[in-house]
């Protein structure tokens, strides 16, 4: 059994102890995120983002305070495990994090404030038809590794910048992509194994340089995503302090990676990734970590990979309250989806504002200028930009409002009165 459950019939209250450290295969995956939804329905939400090629579900487990409302600027971020199929320990810490958040909820005032204001997305495996090829054990290969079609999957997403990826898009990758849009996602980290340090952006070089040695390539968002992978790399237990080199005897210990972070075309370019798709797609700052210099280790070794990762998984999506947030709402008085926003110096990669108009950006604290671009459901184009201070522990926040100036716009007195509300809220 995955985990013990005790029942308290006189409370009607179901109680579970923890979660053990073993392998689980999809069937006890499935029916532990179907357990921890129905003992968590007012703080959890189970669903499925589609099939894989030989039909298992990806089931995804959203967790916040909110995840059955809409709660206004929650920012949704995530985690996907097991993509390569053979590099499994994604998959266990996932769920151990799934099992800390639930039943820390009542009792961590610091998890509760964080569920109350974000929605976490885990998805543990993306690729469990390859996990059912990978065995126990062996730390390097790539049995496993591809899914049922044999395909990296980390080499499949569209190539956005030189269209050389022309592969079939497979079912679990076009499931990441159409899961992308529906919440608007702000901060990401794709989980991996092999080695230990933590990748960010780009995998690729813009000049379509494919050798060795070419050298870091940089996007716009360079500062953060250095950041961000810092924060992770220093809560782990040795990614940073030992330069990201692993355990001796499990094949990573002669890697060197200077805090355990690196530029993901400095250590080998990658075209197809998913990460880089992220950030060039839709604006989504994520990152791959490699956790572990085995890929499939023995059960016997997993909970000193979760005791090793647990307050960096914690800490790295705290960091997506910082920067900047707010509202979009046209002269109609409609929030206004997929507007496009840029930071002045920044304006090759764009970010998007999602249904309820809503918008999120992790900047470090310094001064930018936003712009906003967008065409209404009149067919009025708006273009505005206002300058921002982001400072540390504060998210800054700038609504953008266009009031209208012809005839027959927003007449009604209780639609000024709202917008009149926002623009006052933001400063209170």
């Amino acid at each position: 059994m995955y985990r013990s459950i005790l029942l308290i019939l006189c409370s009607g209250v179901m109680m579970t102890e923890g979660l053990e450290h073993i392998h689980h295969n999809f069937t006890m995956l499935q029916d532990y995120l179907t357990d921890v939804q129905s003992t968590y329905p007012h703080i959890t939400k189970l669903y499925s983002i589609g099939p894989t090629v030989e039909g298992r579900s990806l089931w995804v487990l959203a967790i916040g305070g909110h995840v059955n409302t809409e709660k206004e600027l929650q920012p949704h971020v995530k985690y996907i495990g097991n993509m390569h199929g053979n590099e499994v320990v994604s998959r266990e810490v996932l769920l151990h994090l799934i099992d800390y958040y639930v039943t820390s909820y009542g009792n961590n005032e610091t998890i509760k404030n964080f569920l109350d204001n974000t929605v976490v997305h885990i998805l543990p495996s993306m690729n469990p038809d390859g996990w059912e090829n990978s065995v126990e054990g062996q730390c390097t290969g790539v049995v496993g590794r591809q899914n049922a079609n044999n395909i990296d999957l980390n080499r499949n997403f569209p190539d956005l910048v030189h269209n050389e990826n022309t592969g079939t898009i497979q079912l679990e990758t076009q499931a990441i992509i159409d899961w992308l849009p529906k919440y608007n996602f702000v901060l990401s980290a794709n989980i991996h194994g092999g080695v230990v340090l933590a990748n960010y952006p780009y995998d690729f070089y813009l000049n379509n340089t494919w050798g060795p040695n070419n050298g870091p390539s940089v996007s716009p968002d360079d500062d953060t995503f250095r950041h961000i992978s810092l924060v992770y790399a220093r809560s782990h237990h040795t990614m940073a302090s030992t330069n990201g080199i692993g355990i001796p005897g499990q094949g990573c210990d002669n890697q060197f990676f200077q805090d355990g972070i690196t530029n993901g075309a400095d250590w080998y370019p990658v075209i197809g990734g998913m990460q880089d798709y992220n950030y060039i797609a839709r604006g989504i700052l994520e990152i791959t970590l490699e956790i572990s210099c085995c890929k499939y280790p023995n059960a016997s070794d997993l909970e000193g990979f979760w005791n090793r990762n647990k307050d960096a998984l914690v800490n790295y999506l705290l960091e997506v309250h910082r920067g900047v947030k707010g509202i979009i709402i046209d002269e109609n008085n409609n929030r206004v989806t997929n507007a496009v926003l840029t930071i002045q110096g920044r304006e090759s990669r764009p970010f998007y504002s999602g249904h309820r108009g809503e918008y999120y950006r992790m900047l470090l604290p310094g001064n930018y200028v936003l712009n906003v671009n967008y065409t209404s459901a009149s067919g009025n184009v708006t273009t505005e930009s206002k300058a921002i201070n982001v400072v540390e522990g504060v998210v800054t926040r700038v609504d953008f409002i266009s009031f209208a100036s012809g005839a027959g716009h927003m007449t009604s007195f209780m639609s000024y009165l709202i917008t009149v509300f926002i623009v006052v809220y933001k400063y209170l």
